[in-house]
């Protein structure tokens, strides 16, 4: 973060500089606008990146048509999006494969899910991997750096693994897509959307499995089937994470308290 200034109640603030790490297409929006939105009303500095700088779209069936009146984007969420869409940061993002970036400068890097196809650009990278693996560790409390991640973002992390083959989340308490909601949204789509509900194709892991494999314990997967909000923050590490779209306006409220905590009375 910015030197923190005091003000004259003693209070130290300072503004928090935020990556959004994205695939060039097929993020969910509602997990990506509303905590942009909220991080930018709290006076954030946020930037997005991709893997070349090209701006990013998220996924238009969650955006238009039956399939947004359905399953997708609330049309509130829709408007925050547009607004997102044509802002110059969502226009000219960072490059993530540029010789030399890194997470480093960003005191808050967050990965968004998605369930289209394309966002396995992001979840599979060897360069996203690198670059977690480099960072995740400088979150450790008492850092004031920050992970975060909502849905199929979370296998951005659970696939970033050392050289043993330990990822960045085995010691870690987690949540991510609950395999109930993905087989419920799976099925009763399949007839009509097809294998869209399955990130990696029919029969494939889903998400919750694939990361409890990855857990020291199955047990540290943190799941409700509650569909009110629900988030999870680890007890060792500066990291949040969150289920699917319903969570998101809590999840993003939740980092934002996390950097309030950090800005204690001196």
């Amino acid at each position: 973060m910015e030197d923190p200034q005091i003000t004259s109640t003693g209070v130290a603030t300072s503004t928090p500089k935020v990556l959004i790490v994205m695939a060039d297409y097929g993020h969910d929006p509602t997990e990506t606008a509303v905590p942009y939105t909220a991080f930018k009303n709290a006076g954030y500095d946020v930037k997005f990146a991709t893997e070349t700088g090209r701006p990013p779209r998220c996924d238009k069936r969650m955006l238009e048509g039956f399939t947004q009146k359905l399953l997708g984007a609330k049309k509130e969420v829709v408007s925050l999006y547009k607004k997102m869409a044509v802002s110059d940061e969502m226009r000219h993002p960072l490059s993530w494969s540029a010789p030399g970036f890194a997470f480093a400068p960003f005191d808050l890097v967050l990965f968004p899910g998605g369930h289209d196809k394309a966002v396995r650009q992001l979840i599979d990278s060897p360069v996203v991997h690198a670059l977690v693996l480099d960072y995740f560790p400088q979150t450790r409390k008492p850092s004031r750096k920050v992970v975060a991640a909502v849905c199929h973002g979370v296998m951005a992390l659970s696939e970033s693994k050392d050289a043993a083959g330990r990822s960045v989340l085995r010691d870690c308490v987690t949540t991510a897509l609950p395999a109930k909601f993905e087989q419920a949204a799976y099925w009763s789509t399949r007839a009509v959307l097809g294998d869209y509900y399955k990130t990696y194709g029919h029969g494939s892991d889903d998400v919750e499995t694939a990361i409890k494999k990855v857990l020291a314990d199955p047990s540290q997967f943190k799941a409700s089937l509650n569909p009110g909000p629900f988030t999870v923050e680890d007890e060792h590490y500066n990291y949040i994470s969150a289920r699917y779209p319903g969570d998101a306006e809590v999840f993003a409220e939740e980092i934002i308290k996390l950097f309030e905590s950090f800005n204690r009375i001196v």
